[in-house]
């Protein structure tokens, strides 16, 4: 007996091809590069449109696509809803402003804002967040590390440092990471302790503030509160205030999660280009790689997009950059 064929048009064809899971027809994307994982952190696709009511994670999701990043650090204000006055505050301010760091201003209409924050935390169910990982893993791009500015401040309260901690479980994420202060990390430790799951804190070039996370002494002091306490080692920032990142690398790679990678440079000077500025970038990847610290490098994008060109594309270039130097 003869197996009649079975003939489909084109646009039954194409119908079958959008009934698949996208996991089938997006491969995942591979940013592994002689044993050290590369990837950025949404922050540096900051020039996305702010559109009230409008999902960032989409933006994020096609510029990492058009990157070829594989492991995305996802910043927890991508996944929030666009509200006017967020948009408006953006469109106001620099591409530093403190809306981005988690900062809202101490006006009525700040507080106010903040407040919306919350309870918008504090009641979307994990579906949300669960189907952006989904989103993200169909597309073949990794949430590795879910970023909270600020968290632990003041205006946190402690439902909503928990309701942080579901939000990064339920992205599949492996750490909460986000710049904040010591004082505030020693109010996260009873959360971390209660969840087992690891904070890691993001410095700055901040010399002055010793409750900044600056120096290596802040760093040491802060994963001495808590076996879940790490550091998202920032090497621009560390290079602008006049430090040397590959010892500190050294001495406390098992407590480090991930880099920042940017080329900085010292005395605070604005970060520039990869391979212009004062950060031993190639020394950074080769201890990474002849040590195989289990860190992830993470691309991020401080300096300004040159007219001409975008952030995806200048974030493939830092990759490609840090891929010749592991080469």
């Amino acid at each position: 007996m003869v197996t009649p064929r079975i003939r489909y048009t084109r646009r039954e064809f194409n119908r079958s091809l959008a009934a698949l899971p996208a996991s089938l027809l997006l491969p995942k994307i591979d940013s592994t590069y002689q044993g050290v994982r590369l990837g950025t952190i949404s922050y540096s696709f900051r020039n996305m449109p702010y559109i009230v009511a409008k999902n960032l994670y989409d933006y994020v999701l096609d510029d990492c696509r058009t990157a070829g990043v594989g492991f995305v650090e996802l910043m927890c204000n991508h996944v929030e809803p666009v509200t006017e006055f967020t948009a408006q505050s953006i469109a106001n301010g620099s591409p530093n402003n403190g809306i981005r760091r988690g900062a809202y201003p101490r006006t009525p209409e700040g507080t106010k804002a903040r407040d919306d924050l919350r309870q918008w935390r504090l009641k979307t169910p994990m579906s949300y967040f669960t189907n952006i990982r989904k989103k993200f893993e169909d597309a073949g791009v990794s949430i590795y590390a879910y970023t909270v500015p600020g968290i632990g401040g003041d205006d946190f309260t402690s439902d909503e440092i928990d309701r942080m901690f579901d939000q990064a479980r339920a992205l599949g994420a492996t750490t909460i990471s986000g710049s904040t202060t010591l004082s505030a990390a020693q109010r996260l430790v009873p959360f971390v302790e209660k969840r087992q799951f690891p904070v890691a804190f993001h410095n700055h070039a901040d010399l002055v503030d010793p409750n900044q996370f600056c120096t290596p002494e802040s760093m040491r002091k802060a994963i001495a509160m808590s076996k879940y306490f790490r550091i998202n080692l920032d090497i621009g920032h560390y290079v602008q205030a006049n430090l040397d990142p590959l010892p500190l690398i050294e001495e406390i790679h098992d407590r480090i999660t991930h880099l920042h990678v940017a080329d900085g440079r010292r005395n605070n000077q604005p970060e520039v280009p990869f391979g212009t500025g004062d950060t031993p970038l190639k020394q950074v990847m080769a201890l990474l790689k002849t040590k195989r610290y289990p860190i992830v490098a993470i691309v991020e994008l401080e300096y300004a997009v040159p007219p001409g060109s975008t952030a995806p594309a200048e974030v493939k270039k830092c990759l490609d950059y840090l891929r010749q130097a592991l080469a």
